[in-house]
This record gives C-alpha cells, sequence and structure tokens, in this order.
C-alpha cells in the first residue's frame, strides 16, 4: 500500500508530461506563419524527458553522408609528392597547398580491427570527410598487443604481426585519399631487459620505465629510441611494398608525444626525486649552461619555476631534438618532422624548443560551454590552440576534444574548432579521437570514441566541408605577439594570463614571434609579418570592457558569451551553434527559429556554389546524445523548430541516416524560401535539398 501511495503522484506527472509532449509535436507540424518559438523542447538527460529522447540510429559500419568526393583528386594519397613545410605553410611536391582535416586512431583499434573491417572504415573515414589519420598508441604498455607484440619482455624488437595490421590500416587509408601522421614515440616502457642507464632508481612498481623527461639526459633511452625509428621507418609495408620512410602518404613524423622538461617532466630530474644518476647529469648541464652565459647557478636548475630555468630546458629540448631529426634525416625521411607539443596549459615558454622541428603541433581540451567563456576573463580552447602559432612556422593540432564525456555541448565543437582553424589558418586539425578499441562492432560509449557517438557525428563532416573546402576566410588582420626574452622565460604567458592574445584570436590572426635570445643561438627571430598588428603590451585588451560579443575581422564569425550562442556566416556555409533556442537568428540565406535550446544547425553547399544558387545543400542538426549508464544505445535529443533557406527552386528535400536509403519528404516553397519545420519524427541529424 506504502508504495502504490509514494508512486501514484509520479505516474499521474508522467501521464501529464506526455500529453504535454504530444502537444507540441504536433504544434511543431504548424504553418510557418503560425510558428511559435517560445516554446521550448530543451531537456536533460537526467530527467524523465532525457530519458525519452530516441535511441540513436546511427550505424558504425557505414556513413550517414558521403563527403568522399573531397579525397577523389588524391587518391591514392601521396599522388602529389611529399609534403614539404615552406614557411607557414605546407605544400605538396606538385606546389598545392596542404590542408588537413584529420582524427586519431589508436591503441586497440590498430591491431584488433579486423582486415575487412579496417577497409571498411577506412571508406567511413573518408565519407565523413576526414583526409589525415594519426597513429597513436602503438606502443603504451597497456595495449596489448602493442607494436612490441603481445606481453613482449622488452621493447628492442618489433612484432611481425602488429607490424602487418599497421601496414594494411595505412594501405587502405592511402587508398581511399587518406594521409598519414605517424608518431615516433608515445608512451613506450622500458622493461630491464631493455638494458638501459640508470633503470633501477627509476622503475615503477609495475618494473617498467616510461621515458618522458629521463630521455633528454639519459643516452641509452636516446639510442633506444633510435634503434627503434630505424627499425619502424625502414621496414617495408608487406603491402605497398614501400618503407614508411618512402611514402609519400605519411606527412609528418612525431618524436615524441606530449614530453617536455620546460613545463612537465622536468622536476622528475630534480635532487629530491631520488634519481642520482639522472639528477648528477642533469645538475651538470645546468651548471655548464649557467657557466656558458653568465646564469644564476643557484637558479638555472629550478624546473618548476619560470626564469633562468627555462632558458636551460629549452636547450637540452632544442639538442635532443636536434640530434633526433639528425638520425632521422640520415635515414631518408623527407617529411616535415615535429618535435613535440605543446600541451596540459603549458606556458608559452614551452614554444622556443619545438621551433626546431618543422612543424609546431598543439594539443588542448575543452569542457563544458566553451562558448560562454568570456575573452575579457579567461581563455578557452580556441585560444589556448591559437597562442601556439609562431611565426614562420606551419601550425598542426594533433589533438583536440572536449572532456569529461559525456559533455553536453559536445556538438559545438566541431564547427567551433573549424571555423577557428579557418580563420588563424593552421594547417593540420586532428580530433583525438575516431576509436581506440576494435572497429568490429558497435562499442561502448567514451570520449575517445566518436565513431559510434551521435553528438560528435552530427557535426563533423560539415566541420570537414567547411574547413577543407576554405568555406570560412583566413583573418585579414594578423596581431603579432612580440614577447622580450624576460617575458618569455621569465613569465608564465598563458591565454588566460594575456588578455591581449585571447582578445586578439577572437577577432584575427595570432602569431608569436621568438625574440632574440643570446643564450640560444639558435632560436630564429622571424620578422613579424608585413603590415601586422604587432601587440607588446600583454594586458591589452582588443576588446572594450562592456563588450558581450565579438566579431572576426572578416565578419563572418560571431561569438556572444553572453547568449553562448556561436554563428557561421559565409556564402557557403552558414550556421549557428550553442543556446540557439528561442531566438531567431538571421544569416545571409538562412533564418533559424529553433525551439531545442542547445544546438547546432548548418546549412552548406555540397557543390561548392553559393547557398542560394547551389542545386545541393546538406543540413547538419546536432544537440545532446546521452548514453544510457555509460553503456550504448545513445539517446538522442530531437532538434525541433523551422529553418528557412533562401534557395533556387526545384530542390527535393530528403531525410535519412543512410546514403542508400535517403526518403524524400514534403517542403514548402514560398517567396524564394525553403521552409523546414523540424520535429522528433525526422529522427535524423542530416537533410538534404537535392
Amino acid at each position: 500500500m506504502k508504495f502504490k501511495i509514494k508512486w501514484l503522484p509520479l505516474l499521474w506527472i508522467n501521464l501529464f508530461a506526455l500529453l504535454l509532449i504530444n502537444f507540441f509535436d504536433k504544434s511543431k507540424l504548424t504553418p510557418a506563419n503560425k510558428f511559435d518559438i517560445t516554446a521550448s523542447d530543451n531537456k536533460s538527460i537526467g530527467t524523465k524527458d532525457g530519458l525519452q529522447w530516441p535511441v540513436s540510429n546511427l550505424d558504425w559500419a557505414t556513413s550517414p553522408v558521403d563527403l568522399s568526393f573531397l579525397n577523389l583528386t588524391e587518391k591514392p594519397a601521396g599522388r602529389r609528392g611529399f609534403v614539404k613545410s615552406v614557411g607557414e605553410s605546407l605544400i605538396f611536391e606538385d606546389g598545392t597547398i596542404a590542408r588537413f582535416w584529420g582524427t586519431n586512431l589508436t591503441a586497440y583499434t590498430l591491431f584488433g580491427t579486423s582486415k575487412d573491417n579496417v577497409k571498411r572504415q577506412a571508406k567511413r573515414i573518408s565519407a565523413l570527410g576526414f583526409n589525415l589519420v594519426r597513429i597513436h598508441h602503438f606502443d603504451s604498455p597497456w595495449v596489448n598487443p602493442n607494436i612490441f607484440g603481445k606481453d613482449a619482455k622488452n621493447t628492442r624488437h618489433l612484432d611481425s604481426s602488429s607490424l602487418e595490421k599497421l601496414d594494411w590500416w595505412i594501405t587502405c587509408l592511402k587508398e581511399e585519399g587518406i594521409f598519414v601522421w605517424l608518431d615516433l614515440e608515445v608512451q613506450r616502457n622500458f622493461t630491464k631487459e631493455d638494458h638501459i642507464f640508470g633503470f633501477d632508481e627509476i622503475k615503477g612498481q609495475n618494473e617498467t620505465v616510461g621515458l618522458k623527461g629521463y630521455n633528454y639526459v639519459n643516452q641509452d633511452m636516446q639510442q633506444a629510441m633510435k634503434d627503434f625509428n630505424k627499425a619502424y621507418l625502414t621496414h617495408y609495408n608487406v603491402y605497398t611494398k614501400r618503407r614508411y620512410i618512402d611514402e609519400p602518404a605519411i606527412i609528418s613524423m612525431l618524436i615524441t608525444n606530449e614530453n617536455d622538461i620546460t613545463h612537465h617532466f622536468g622536476n622528475s630530474l630534480l635532487p629530491n626525486k631520488k634519481v642520482p644518476l639522472h639528477n648528477n647529469i642533469y645538475m651538470k648541464m645546468a651548471n655548464d649552461f649557467a657557466l656558458n652565459y653568465n646564469l644564476p647557478r643557484a637558479k638555472i636548475w629550478h624546473s618548476w619555476e619560470p626564469g633562468p630555468s627555462k632558458l636551460f630546458l629549452n636547450d637540452l629540448e632544442h639538442r635532443f631534438n636536434l640530434d633526433m631529426m639528425s638520425h632521422l634525416r640520415e635515414l631518408g625521411v623527407k617529411v616535415p618532422i615535429t618535435a613535440s607539443s605543446i600541451w596540459g596549459e603549458a606556458p608559452i615558454y614551452s614554444l622556443p624548443s619545438l621551433t626546431t622541428g618543422d612543424i609546431i603541433d598543439v594539443h588542448a581540451y575543452g569542457g563544458e560551454m566553451e562558448l560562454k567563456k568570456n575573452p575579457l576573463l579567461k581563455g578557452n580552447i580556441a585560444n589556448w590552440l591559437s597562442m601556439g602559432q609562431v611565426a614562420g612556422k606551419p601550425m598542426s593540432v594533433s589533438e583536440w576534444n572536449v572532456s569529461p564525456f559525456p559533455v553536453p555541448d559536445r556538438h559545438t565543437s566541431p564547427l567551433y574548432i573549424a571555423s577557428s582553424a579557418g580563420l588563424q589558418g593552421w594547417d593540420a586539425v586532428m580530433l583525438y579521437a575516431y576509436a581506440q578499441v576494435p572497429l568490429n562492432d558497435a562499442g561502448k560509449p567514451s570520449n575517445w570514441h566518436a565513431y559510434n557517438d551521435p553528438a560528435m557525428i552530427a557535426t563533423l563532416p560539415a566541420a570537414a566541408l567547411l574547413y577543407r573546402q576554405g568555406h570560412v576566410k583566413e583573418a585579414i588582420t594578423t596581431y603579432t605577439l612580440i614577447p622580450d626574452k624576460s617575458q618569455l622565460f621569465y613569465e608564465s604567458i598563458t591565454p588566460d594570463s594575456s588578455i591581449a592574445a585571447r582578445t586578439a584570436s577572437e577577432k584575427g590572426k595570432l602569431v608569436i614571434v621568438m625574440p632574440n635570445t643570446i643564450e640560444l643561438p639558435w632560436l630564429k627571430n622571424v620578422p613579424a609579418p608585413k603590415n601586422s598588428n604587432v601587440i607588446r603590451d600583454l594586458n591589452q585588451s582588443l576588446l572594450e570592457k562592456s563588450a558581450t560579443e565579438v566579431v572576426s575581422d572578416t565578419g563572418e564569425l560571431k561569438r556572444n558569451w553572453v547568449k553562448g550562442v556561436y554563428t557561421i556566416n559565409t556564402t557557403r556555409t552558414q550556421a549557428a551553434v550553442g543556446d540557439i533556442g528561442n531566438e531567431i537568428i538571421q544569416l545571409k540565406d538562412v533564418e533559424l527559429k529553433i525551439r531545442t535550446i542547445g544546438a547546432s544547425v548548418a546549412v552548406q553547399s555540397l557543390d561548392n556554389s553559393p547557398i542560394n544558387s547551389s542545386n545541393y545543400l546538406m543540413i547538419s542538426l546536432g544537440a545532446q546524445a546521452m548514453p544510457t549508464e555509460n553503456f550504448l544505445p545513445f539517446r538522442t535529443e530531437p532538434v525541433t523548430g523551422q529553418i528557412k533557406i533562401h534557395a533556387k527552386n526545384g530542390l527535393k528535400l530528403y531525410k535519412g541516416n543512410s546514403i542508400k536509403n535517403r526518403v524524400e519528404i514534403p517542403v514548402q516553397y514560398s517567396h524564394g524560401n525553403y521552409i523546414i519545420n523540424l520535429d522528433s519524427s525526422l529522427e535524423t541529424s542530416w537533410l538534404f535539398l537535392k
């Protein structure tokens, strides 16, 4: 009896909620002039309403859209010759500018996916619009088997079976016009049988040693890395019959992933870490550097604080990078070499040593509501990425994402990152990650499994199209940040500490010029770009104190951080993402009246013509998608409301999550506009006017 009394009111509430939902569903079908923009449909997965969202019908094995035409002229990848680093650009041997929209394939994806599914997924990755894949976590100890084999006793020998699996991935990707980024070290752990100097003083509880930080002073580790690079890169792909060093489908090689002593791992070498063998080498190098440049010996080894130590640590990294690069060139590596990455909220004093490489690589992870972060107060993911661009060098982003999973508004991030990359002129952008599990089934929800995540997949193709076809113009104005030596090395400058950097990157293109530094004679002082706006005051804001939004100097991008709304307004892509519900958003050819509060809507030309004269338009719809108790299926919030598109007459509207099974649906055309009413019955993230 108590059970019935307790739950009876809840049953009545649920019945009432169902009636309301039914009412609003019917109201969405009203004519355009009866549209009620005040009727919000926003719900949370944490409520019973959220649990009633439709189950996602995203197929993990096939692509819901087909952008593979973007790769058609590149098949097989590498047909234009090797990629070269020229000034601030990546260029193929035939003179074509290279631009890469990519993702990461990692860990068990590499070694556990069946051959048939590798081929199938390569086609899917191409259809989703990617033309670059980074091979990552191939050497990590938690991946078994990894490149060293199953239950490997040491890391001195490469496993032929694992190599064959990587060969097959590279071959299948290449056939689809997809290029490859090779990491040379990600998380390699040495064992006692690797015979590494000082092993016993740095070994962990699992009787293995990670090399990060130690490799800068440990010559045995450096030689082991060279030995690996030689065996790996001179290996013949059993399918292409080419060595990796001779493969033009490979665009860059990263010496070591997220491995710096300027900010993260320098402390591992300090006197209090009980590593006397490594500390003795470190202290001698530090003292020699201090003596050579008349720097204070008492401060030079203080890796944890800005100051003279950052000069020494950058030089130590540079010497390692230069030695590794020389060895790679001797082996015959022809493509740009990337030293490591600036990552983990490192200040810009971690950039100088990276200039030894041919590309500056940047990692950044955002969180919930990046669009609402006020640039007058702190930096967001795009600001952090922008601050990695060094004058005279190409820039890549080999990792970006938002976390912790599942960030409700993650559907906004692909279009935001892609349009920011277009404005800033970045050369290669890679989502982390497409997958890190075997791609033999639908898998499980994860921050690192975009392949089965309907929230990310909803807008990733739109982002690929925008970035790769250059729908967003590069900024008219270049803002050049020129820190002096004391600012660069003796302060902790980040987007959070420099209002000049973060506000400049909102308006135009941001680049950083390295200063002349006597202690680092190898650090090139590349002149500021011609006609750029030079910023020397790091506390100078480029926005008014009362500002609530900013428009790029091209006029195409606008972010209102109070509303949490971001718009892209170009001739070929017109989109709005964020808290776009319950207001009218007017773009050049598109008017949005969306009820779902948090949503992403993009209208794009698929035939490279302006939207208003295109014969083929893609409409992408993104919203929350939440797994049920961390398991599949996802439940996806419907995007409801109305879209008005000014376009040529005679197009038909189709829906469908499968390329081969699209269904024509009625659409109203009035006064040169298509009026599309969105309701929960559509059950798709893509519509097409063709």
